[in-house]
């Protein structure tokens, strides 16, 4: 067979045309060497090369046509259907040709493919080694193919090769990733000979499986332990929702290395705990270790959570100051941040700067627009990326239906959403299908909402009757919104939320008695209300606000200003909206819940502590109520401030005396 004519593929380019005395006199070692420099970068230059190695005859050779198919199976290159290529095309491939393209696959995200590979390699008899079958459990545990896996530690057992340490934990790894820790155990006791990589492997499966008991007996059992065993035990724990437990053996740990803070700063953020997620961070700066981009990337999304923007500015500058490049992952947690702590600006300067997007940046982008009520915007973007040749997902189109949702442009969502499948190859999802009931539900079309609820191929989730909820809530369906609260109470019987929302429906049709009804209900199922906490940060502290609790060194004067406010803002017009308060109480009682309600007090605090001129910018856990949202236009145009609130549901931005929503949230 000819391998410079039987190619389904044009290689030999005019520059190779002509056979000459260089080609000809091209040594292996030239070519590996041709290979391993520029061709690791350049498409290009590497199909240069593979037509000298055709031209030269060093095709035959398994280690420059296995180092060909590997340079094709570059990640870099998303290639690789044309590496499998060039692989079907080398002869007699031997066992190092079978490993790369199995590891390449891998690299590729196309563990099924790896395992075909090895399929093709029994049957040419190409005898695996101890380098494939690592390769190859990490396939098995990516395409979740548990009896392959099986089958795979088989031909371990029977190739002579189960004593192989890096083996043994690559199958351990894998039956944990099944929950099979009976296999797992057995693997790792097979002959007595695991080393500590193995353990570690053994203790993470057992905590992936929920065994926490056992794997704190292993752990504590372990003669050699190291800085991975520690590691394994922290992040594990913290995943099992043991976050002090976790927290404690971080602390004994006698040594450190980057994945330790990073692993306790994950489980940090993974449980909800933002500002200990900082606090830790801060402490591993002063402990004077570099952060790699994956813990920036962590803690920047603990910024975002917080509103925290001059430690989130911070990172970014220490990443410009080290001379960091931006990838995709941390450019897209800078645009992340940047957006959820109100500076759109700073997040479209990030974005616009980027030289590698990736679906997700463009994601990120979409959906802060739409978060800040910039549907227009998202909508622009979203066609621009197609443009660029990004394949908008699901959650791409998830964020233009919340932005239509947030900004009552309800002609335009329904037509996004009626084209997913036919236009974009996108079957809607429960997540779709709740947006458009939220965007119909906003717009006041609840029959509509309704309807959709009833088309839809599976069954609503308690999020899709929410949105219903919330939407009889703003429009003071009372007859819906009871049908709808009651199916809530008992899909969600401990969700407060849903019983707050019924409450304010009763309240504002003045049915006390059903309010107090609800209320008597949550007590006896031992439902807890959600707190109002409200944040800001300032001076790169973040300052935390309740109703009623008086633990911050500045509450006396906090206190004085916001009386002070309330007074000044009734002299400009302002009036209590008594209607929000879920208590049948008298109308000055009423008033004074409302004045403390914890957006009021971080608005206080940031007229304490800031310039006049300056931006305040408030983060709150729940929806802001009706109430602070009147009083919050009337303060940016009193003080002449521009304020930023970002709720549970959006952002909103005060000035002068109006807010960017449109009084449509």
């Amino acid at each position: 067979m000819s391998t410079t004519t039987n190619l389904p593929y044009h290689l030999a380019s005019k520059d190779f045309s002509t056979e000459n005395k260089f080609t000809s006199q091209l040594s292996q070692k030239t070519i590996l060497d041709l290979l391993n420099t520029k061709s690791s970068t350049s498409l290009h230059h590497l199909k240069q090369v593979h037509a000298v190695a055709l031209r030269t005859g060093h095709f035959q050779d398994h280690y420059v046509s296995g180092t060909l198919v590997k340079c094709y199976a570059n990640p870099h290159f998303s290639n690789l259907n044309f590496a499998l290529k060039v692989f079907e095309y080398v002869p007699n491939p031997n066992v190092f040709v079978f490993n790369i393209i199995i590891k390449g696959c891998l690299q590729n995200n196309e563990p099924c493919k790896a395992i075909c590979c090895y399929y093709k390699m029994m049957i040419a008899h190409a005898r695996p080694n101890k380098f494939t079958y690592p390769t190859l459990f990490k396939a098995c545990t990516a395409a979740e193919a548990a009896e392959e896996g099986v089958q795979v530690h088989a031909h371990v057992i029977k190739q002579g090769l189960s004593g192989d340490v890096h083996i043994r934990s690559a199958g351990i790894q894998m039956y944990g990733s099944f929950r099979e820790v009976e296999g797992a155990r057995r693997m790792l006791d097979e002959d007595g000979n695991s080393d500590v990589i193995c353990f570690n492997a053994m203790i993470d499966g057992y905590l992936k499986c929920g065994e926490v008991e056992v794997a704190k007996g292993l752990f504590w059992s372990m003669e050699d332990k190291n800085v991975g065993s520690w590691n394994v035990m922290v992040s594990g724990m913290a995943k099992c929702g043991m976050i002090e437990e976790a927290r404690e053996l971080f602390n004994e740990m006698k040594e450190k290395n980057e994945i330790s803070w990073s692993a306790m700063i994950d489980g940090y953020i993974k449980g909800g705990y933002y500002k200990e997620a900082l606090e830790v961070f801060n402490v591993m700066q002063r402990e004077e270790i570099r952060p790699r981009k994956f813990v920036l990337s962590s803690v920047l999304a603990a910024c975002a959570n917080l509103g925290a923007l001059d430690q989130g500015r911070w990172i970014h500058a220490y990443v410009n100051n080290n001379s960091n490049s931006f990838d995709a992952v941390l450019g897209t947690a800078l645009v992340d941040m940047y957006a959820k702590c109100g500076r759109l600006d700073m997040a479209w300067d990030v974005f616009e700067k980027m030289e590698k997007k990736e679906v997700f940046t463009w994601n990120a982008m979409i959906c802060g627009l739409g978060m800040h009520g910039r549907a227009e915007d998202a909508i622009e973007l979203f066609f621009k990326m197609q443009k660029q040749k990004f394949r908008p997902n699901g959650i791409t189109l998830l964020g233009v239906l919340s932005a239509c949702a947030h900004s009552g442009m309800v002609d335009e969502g329904l037509r996004i959403f009626n084209s997913m499948e036919e236009v974009y190859g996108i079957e809607p999802g429960m997540e779709h299908y709740g947006c458009v009931v939220d965007l119909l539900g906003r717009a006041g079309l609840l029959g509509e909402a309704e309807e959709v609820m009833y088309s839809m191929p599976m069954e609503p989730s308690a999020a899709v009757w929410g949105a219903l909820l919330g939407a009889c809530r703003k429009h003071g369906d009372v007859e819906l919104g009871e049908r709808v609260g009651k199916i809530l109470l008992e899909l969600e019987p401990q969700n407060s939320g849903r019983y707050a929302l019924l409450s304010n429906i009763y309240a504002r049709a003045g049915r006390w008695d059903d309010v107090a009804n609800v209320r008597k209900l949550m007590k006896e199922r031992g439902v807890k209300t959600s707190t109002g906490i409200s944040m800001i940060d300032f001076d790169g502290v973040v300052h935390e606000f309740k109703m009623g609790d008086g633990s911050h060194a500045q509450m006396k004067n906090i206190y004085l200003m916001l009386k002070n406010m309330i007074k000044r803002l009734k002299m400009e017009g302002y009036s209590p909206n008594t209607s929000q308060v879920l208590f049948d109480i008298e109308e000055e009682e009423k008033e004074a819940e409302l004045q403390y309600h914890s957006e009021k007090l971080a608005i206080a605090f940031g007229l304490i502590n800031t310039k006049p001129g300056t931006t305040i910018h408030v983060v709150k856990n729940l929806r802001m109520c009706e109430d602070c949202h009147s009083a919050f236009k009337l303060i940016s145009q009193v003080y002449v401030r521009e304020i930023v609130v970002r709720d549970r549901a959006r952002y909103h931005h005060f000035k002068t005396g109006t807010c960017s929503c449109k009084d449509f949230w």
